[in-house]
């Protein structure tokens, strides 16, 4: 009597849209083995897919054949050959292993005897099209994601910061997800300063509760899907490609592609650092008067006390005691403090220049209509010197694919221009008494202020670093608004001091006589 093992697979597609079960097989297989006089030894049961032959319990099997030369059944029975496997080759190779071993694989519906060698072309065709098959269903939900993409739906789990939605008909589709899209947010506009590095900006996001690697997040800080792009990758003739998204987008493109500019260094970025001791709040900011370096500060323990230092890493020996250059900053501090009797003139000069510079959007957004115009035009000469033989077809393609880049982010930035909510003229004017109030009190704030936002006072007067000698000399380079406040400050000081300049032509009294005896007046 011979003996069988029974092999039953499904997949979890397979159980969800066609039916099929574990318990149908088995009975079927039975029922066969009954009829036959074959005695079951055993049954495997898998829930895997048959692309390949790496699957749990089939290795698990075929192990347990390896290893036991005795205990070996003479058949394997499933009900079909795409139970065995979806694979040609593979399943070429391991019917040679099975049969090495003594065993025999055999189809319940599709029975073949191997002895006849015409049997092979039928073993060919069975196990051929359900690889076929399988290759055409792939290739249906390729060219189905393809399409669905570009219509600009995105077709897989959601990235970090959207979460996996359905609407009411069923159509998914991906929406923000907070506090996750908040934090992202949050930190594309900090990058867009190009004040901190991205893993310091990644431990702050890290800290406000993101929740993944630096490794990810330097992937979610490159990915347009953000702003509401998506990739269309390359496939055969058809070039890589951007379409806009049907899903919320958590930043503007304007956003996306000022973050691309810092991180691929073409717009400047000022590092800076985060923290510094309460008593070193300029650390970082000053530079070495004896050498190249930028002094770092530290504290020196006294008998009753510690004593801060501004000090260079170097031999050189430059050293300033922190309180001394910190009541120097202060000092200087005061002379950009706004006057209180000049602070409408102020506000009005900065309203002034505000209005003229609202009037240069609309020579922007000719500006960015221009330039959209020339890259438009520049594809359509690429594509006549094509048509005449001058260019090659690949160099048209680099040429179109630069210009569709090009003009992906001018229309971005011309679509900003266009969202751009116009601030009149009272809103204007509450903002700027804000800003006076602020600046007619700048040395009193920055006393009270914490470190953090000392140093942001500092690095928003200082473009550039500075030695104490400069700072106590005033020669220090400031930031032009800081430097205008300054040399308004001693304009308008001199003016109210000062020799009044209107001459007045009005006719005088003659004084008294100088002479003795006095003559008659006239």
């Amino acid at each position: 009597m011979l003996i069988a093992d029974l092999y039953i697979r499904v997949s979890t597609d397979e159980q969800a849209d066609k039916g099929y079960s574990q318990r149908n097989q088995n009975e079927v297989l039975s029922r066969y083995c009954e009829i036959n006089n074959i005695t079951i030894r055993k049954t495997i049961y898998e829930d895997h897919s048959a692309k390949t032959f790496i699957r749990p319990q089939w290795q698990k099997y075929l192990a347990g054949l390896k290893n036991s030369k005795k205990d070996r059944p003479d058949l394997v029975l499933f009900t079909k050959w795409d139970r065995f496997s979806r694979n040609a080759p593979d399943a070429y190779q391991m019917i040679a292993t099975l049969k090495s071993f003594g065993v025999e694989p055999q189809a319940m519906e599709q029975p073949l005897d191997m002895s006849v060698p015409e049997n092979k072309m039928m073993l060919a065709i069975y196990l051929t099209a359900p690889e076929i098959e399988n290759d055409r269903r792939a290739l249906n939900v390729f060219y189905g994601m393809r399409r669905a993409k570009k219509e600009g739906r995105w077709m897989a789990t959601a990235p970090i910061g959207y979460a996996n939605k359905s609407s009411e008909n069923g159509t998914k589709y991906i929406a923000p997800k907070e506090p996750e899209a908040s934090i992202l947010k949050l930190a594309f506009t900090e990058l867009a300063k190009g004040k901190y590095s991205v893993s310091q900006i990644y431990h702050q996001a890290k800290e406000a509760g993101l929740g993944c690697s630096l490794n990810r997040f330097f992937e979610v800080i490159r990915n347009p899907v953000y702003c509401g792009i998506l990739i269309i990758p390359k496939f055969k003739e058809e070039e890589k490609y951007f379409v806009k998204a049907t899903h919320e987008p958590i930043i503007s493109e304007t956003l996306f592609y000022e973050v691309q500019d810092i991180l691929e260094g073409r717009t400047k970025s000022i590092k800076a650092k985060v923290v510094a001791p309460d008593k070193l709040p300029l650390r970082g900011f000053i530079d070495c008067s004896r050498c190249t370096r930028t002094l770092c500060g530290s504290a020196s323990k006294g008998r009753n006390a510690h004593y801060h230092y501004y000090h260079c890493s170097s031999k050189c020996g430059c050293r300033h005691k922190a309180d001394e250059v910190n009541t120097s900053f202060i000092k200087e501090l005061t002379s950009y403090v706004v006057n209180p009797d000049y602070a409408e003139l102020f506000k009005e000069v900065i309203k002034d220049k505000y209005f003229e510079l609202a009037g240069d959007t609309g020579q922007d957004r000719n500006n960015y209509i221009k330039q959209i115009t020339g890259e438009n035009n520049r594809i359509t000469k690429a594509r006549e010197l094509l048509l005449i033989g001058d260019i090659d077809g690949i160099d048209f393609k680099a040429i179109k694919s630069e210009s569709e880049q090009k003009i992906l982010v001018l229309e971005a930035k011309l679509e900003t221009l266009r969202n751009a909510v116009y601030i009149d003229y009272n809103s204007v004017e509450v903002l700027l008494d804000d800003a006076i109030v602020s600046l007619t009190k700048l040395n009193t704030i920055f006393c009270k202020s914490n470190v953090s936002e000392q140093r942001k006072l500092i690095g928003s007067m200082y473009p550039q670093k500075f030695t104490f000698e400069t700072l106590k000399a005033r020669t220090a380079k400031l930031g032009e608004t800081y430097e205008d406040i300054y040399l308004i400050n001693r304009y308008l000081e001199g003016k109210k001091n000062g020799v009044k300049e209107t001459k007045f032509q009005l006719p005088r009294m003659v004084g008294p006589a100088g002479l003795e005896p006095a003559t008659k007046r006239l």
